[in-house]
């Protein structure tokens, strides 16, 4: 039985038996080969979805709660208030002394005089330990917000003494300003937001 001309360009493939169709190529799929696999890490193919990002700002960092960032504004403007007064009262005890001492009566106020520049050395104590911690909100730990506990309480007690006795309106005015800001400063203070600010991990 002849199987027809080995050198007949339309014949089979050698190797091949006449009347039998041609083989696939090896390897190409669609002929009872599967697919190639899909690429690795891709969503939607058995890999779950990144996960979602927690509340942080650029580059990693834990943003600062809005509340803090205004009692942190508060601090830096009673910080500076503080201070003027500091030195207003410093400067108004020195003249007055210089007045008790040009009429001879400098003696008998030296007590009084002594006692307004500890209040004057009292108040620039307090407008600079503001500004100290308004400085270490951005970076401070615990020790910083129980700091600003006990300074925002010291606030609201002397704000109530000041509007119990003022007797002119601008120290009561003076005390309201106080009160409402150290209010919210205390009160941003003792949230769940601030303790988490406060002790969040460093890197």
């Amino acid at each position: 039985m002849s199987f027809g001309d080995p050198n007949n360009p339309y014949g089979p493939p050698p190797g091949q038996q006449p009347g039998y169709p041609p083989q696939p190529p090896q390897g190409q799929p669609g002929y009872g080969y599967p697919a190639a696999p899909p690429p690795q890490g891709q969503p939607g193919y058995g890999y779950p979805m990144a996960p979602p990002v927690p509340q942080y700002g650029y580059g990693g960092q834990m943003e600062m709660p809005g509340l803090m960032k205004t009692a942190r504004v508060f601090l830096f403007i009673l910080g500076g208030l503080q201070l003027l007064a500091g030195v207003f009262i410093g400067i108004a005890v020195g003249a007055a002394q210089d007045v008790s001492n040009g009429i001879g009566s400098g003696d008998s106020t030296d007590g009084l005089a002594g006692l307004g520049f500890v209040i004057a050395v009292l108040v620039l104590a307090m407008g600079a330990l503001s500004i100290f911690l308004g400085v270490k909100f951005k970076n401070g730990g615990s020790g910083i917000r129980i700091t600003t506990i006990v300074y925002s309480s010291i606030m609201l007690l002397g704000s109530v003494v000041n509007i119990a006795n003022g007797e002119s309106g601008s120290v009561t005015f003076g005390g309201l300003i106080s009160l409402t800001m150290g209010g919210i400063i205390l009160a941003s203070m003792v949230t769940s937001s601030a303790s988490a600010w406060f002790n969040r991990p460093r890197y």
